[in-house]
């Protein structure tokens, strides 16, 4: 699969096209072109077989640059005329994030399918309104929870668990650093009421994570920190995070999240991930491997057989597309449930919420009685 790697936010990997839909079977629209992650989830759909007939966003300027990605989509004269055509059976959207909620309950109460951005949302209030009109309509609110979706390795490391190669998984470690790249940013990217906080934000990969590979179906935040220790000039901004969660099935999970990639790493953030099981334990080194290799997709497997290094980039694919499509048409929930993906949102913004803010040198001082 390729990509961007240096940068994060426009970060849309390609892999090889798997259609599980004939040519116009499955029509998509593209609408609000706020964040990069939109080509990531078009390409997904569309290796999977979607087609792409239109895309809508305000700025003239981004729709441009989304049609030479995509030059067979169309673009429309306004939101309307997408949520008109019957034809459309889902949306997706990268929205503001505090403004994907209320493009999802329009495009549901349309009659189609939201597929969004993560972090879905990011308050309580927005969530309730999402679940209402989600069970109203019928209609799929699902999310790019990209940093699992859209990683072989991720994708793998779940089969490995379903196939018992580390026994039961009582714990996960998730380490999501990423580039700040602060000049390329735009302005509501350092609006805390706009993109939420750390936690709610880039914290949703590694809640979502947590969910799917512990299996817990809910979780309690035991403790969360925020932080802007070095920047500022953005005084909105969480520049580090953390949280250490507790699940409803017993399991625990600690991730860290932050905006300091140092410019010498070769790509946007070395994602990890250490998953612990009662008979082994399973890292993923998602996008390199560091000094080593500049290639994603690394999995250490360690258990009763040994240690194994597996290099899956290329090999797995990424089902989640395709399985989104025929839940689409089938009305069945395979690629992920309604359940887990808003369960994953509310832990996000609870971690949010709840979180310390920890302040450089106030209240943390060295034990003077200390070495």
């Amino acid at each position: 699969m390729e990509a961007n790697h240096s940068d994060g936010m426009n970060y849309a990997p390609k892999g090889k096209p798997k259609p599980v839909v004939s040519p116009g079977e499955f029509a998509i629209a593209a609408v609000a072109l706020d964040h990069g992650h939109i080509y990531g989830m078009c390409n997904g759909l569309t290796e999977a077989g979607a087609t792409l007939k239109w895309v809508y966003d305000a700025d003239p300027d981004k729709v441009r640059r989304f049609l030479e990605a995509f030059p067979n989509a169309k673009a429309a004269a306004s939101e309307e005329e997408v949520l008109s055509d019957p034809e459309v059976k889902l949306v997706a959207s990268a929205a503001v994030t505090n403004l994907r909620y209320a493009l999802g309950l329009r495009v549901m109460s349309s009659g189609k399918d939201y597929f969004t951005d993560k972090a879905p949302l990011t308050t309580l209030a927005q969530l309730d309104q999402a679940k209402k009109v989600a069970r109203e309509t019928g209609m799929k609110y699902m999310v790019y929870y990209s940093e699992r979706l859209h990683v072989e390795s991720a994708i793998f490391a779940g089969q490995l668990i379903d196939q018992g190669a580390i026994g039961r998984v009582i714990q996960t470690i998730g380490l999501g650093p990423h580039r700040l790249g602060a000049e390329g940013r735009p302005a509501w990217f350092f609006s805390k009421e706009a993109y939420g906080g750390i936690l709610c934000d880039i914290g949703s990969h590694q809640v979502e994570q947590f969910l799917y590979f512990t299996g817990a179906t809910d979780a309690t935040v035991s403790r969360s920190h925020i932080a802007n220790h070095h920047h500022p000039e953005y005084p909105e901004l969480d520049d580090f995070g953390d949280c250490l969660l507790i699940g409803n099935n017993g399991t625990t999970g600690y991730f860290r999240v932050d905006w300091f990639t140092p410019d010498g790493l070769s790509t946007w953030g070395d994602g990890r991930t250490v998953i612990l099981g009662t008979e082994g334990y399973i890292e993923l080194r998602k996008y390199v491997n560091v000094a080593t290799e500049k290639t994603g997709d690394h999995v250490f497997l360690v258990n009763k057989d040994g240690e194994r290094h597996i290099g899956v980039h290329g090999e797995v694919g990424c089902p989640f597309f395709g399985q989104l499509i025929l839940d689409c048409i089938r009305r069945t929930e395979h690629a992920m449930t309604q359940e887990h993906a808003f369960k994953a949102a509310e832990l996000c913004v609870r971690a949010q919420m709840e979180a310390v803010t920890v302040t450089d040198g106030v209240g943390f001082g060295r034990n003077p009685i200390l070495p």
